[in-house]
């Protein structure tokens, strides 16, 4: 009788596991492109709106992780309200937030100069992310929760 009820938890997991592989796979991507992009003579457009776009395909899968229940809509507003506030707390100055963003880390997660070109790699990163996230579904290779 309530032989599925089990396998909804079970199916949580793996599609949290899942979507984390992804995100992992999307940061070493990331990562790859602004430590070897240059070097690589990859064109500056490329390896900074490329970057841009892994950052948000990663923080819509990561959003996924923590909140597997929500469907892929859902999910995706949520990384677009992460995704601009980011975006616009770099109008915002303050010495200890200034400090982080000249860290390696402050510049990977919030980056450091304000731009409404950021909002459309941001866009276009999500949309991604949402593709993969489908992509993954279709595959069969997750029993997503919700997966309109």
């Amino acid at each position: 009788m309530h032989g599925a009820q089990p396998d909804k938890p079970v199916a949580l997991l793996r599609t949290s596991l899942i979507r984390a592989a992804l995100a992992l796979g999307v940061i070493v991507c990331g990562l790859s492109l602004r430590w070897y992009g240059f070097p690589l003579g990859l064109p500056a457009f490329v390896v900074k709106y490329g970057g841009s776009i892994l950052w948000a395909t990663m923080v819509l899968l990561l959003a996924g992780v923590l909140l597997p229940r929500l469907t892929r809509t859902q999910i995706a507003a949520i990384a677009v309200m992460i995704a601009i506030v980011v975006e616009f707390s770099r109008l915002v100055h303050t010495p200890w937030l200034d400090a982080f963003r000249l860290t390696t880390a402050g510049a990977l997660l919030l980056g450091r100069i304000f731009s409404l070109w950021n909002l459309v790699a941001y866009a276009v990163g999500i949309l991604l992310g949402v593709w993969l996230d489908r992509l993954v579904a279709m595959r069969g290779l997750v029993g997503w929760a919700k997966a309109p």
